[in-house]
Formats: C-alpha cells, structure tokens, sequence
C-alpha cells in the first residue's frame, strides 16, 4: 500500500480500490469493490472522487452524477457554502484557490458534464456558465469547452 502513501485511508479501503481497478474489464467485479469501499468510508472525498471517475469511465453516468454530488454537498456541509449563487460566487471567486473549494469546483464542472451525457442540456449550460463566471483565467477550461459545444448554433450544410 505504500504506493498510494498519499491516500488517507485505511489500508482495507486503499486494497478495495486496487481490486477495482486489477479486476475493471470485469465491471460487475470492480464494480463491487467500489461499492464496498464507498460503504466503509462513504464521506473520504479521496475515495468518493476515486468512485466518480471509475463510475464515469465505465459510463455509469447516473452513479458518476450520484458521487459527483455527495463530494458538492461533502464541501458545501464543510465549508458552510450558502445555496444563493450570488453569495456563493463571491466566495467562489475569493477563495478559489483553496483546496476544498476548488474540488467544489471540479466536482460541480463534473456534475455539468455528466448531466451533458445524460441528456439534462439545459442544466448542464446553467453549471457551465456558472464555472464561467468565477473562471476568469480559464483553469476549469472543461467547463468552458462544453459550455461552447452546448451552446454552438448547428452549422448549416
């Protein structure tokens, strides 16, 4: 387990996500292990962030969306976000070079993109443009480049 020294979990949990991924082209397998390391330590933002991107790249999108969401509302208990946008662009837009926050940040951008593949458009250029309006020097640029592709008039033929 040395090798993931900079992942603070227990060492049962850590064996649980190195099982997923030696056994990911069995997804039922992996799949299982996932969700019993989310079981022993569903709030570890490391391992709710580790279950997001293995339930994305297995184009899982309502589960990667579920994650994606507990590690929003993870920050925002923490961090005591307020649920007004303007209050909570402010301090987006402040504090948006803290770690907590910019996991937020990443985690929201994710949600929008996830909420893309499943169809929802409209609330997926909504988060887009929200990421837009603190993201002044363009460091979430995912979010960016979705919102121009949602947002793109169909090119004539």
């Amino acid at each position: 387990m040395e090798k993931f020294s900079w992942f603070d979990v227990p060492d049962d949990v850590k064996n649980l996500l190195l099982l997923a991924t030696e056994t990911w082209e069995n997804t039922e397998v992996s799949e299982n292990y996932i969700n019993q390391a989310l079981a022993k330590t569903e709030s570890d933002t490391d391992v709710l962030v580790a279950a997001y991107r293995f339930f994305y790249y297995k184009n899982n999108y309502n589960l990667a969306l579920q994650t994606a969401k507990k590690v929003i509302d993870k920050i925002v208990t923490i961090e005591q976000l307020p649920s007004n946008w303007s209050q909570l662009k402010l301090i987006l837009l402040s504090r948006k070079q803290d770690p907590q926050i910019r996991l937020y940040l990443n985690a929201y951008a994710a949600s929008g993109l996830v909420l893309a593949k499943l169809g929802e458009i409209e609330k997926a250029k909504e988060i887009c443009s929200k990421i837009q309006e603190v993201d002044s020097s363009k460091e979430f640029l995912g979010a960016n480049i979705l919102l121009d592709i949602l947002t793109r008039p169909p090119e004539e033929e």
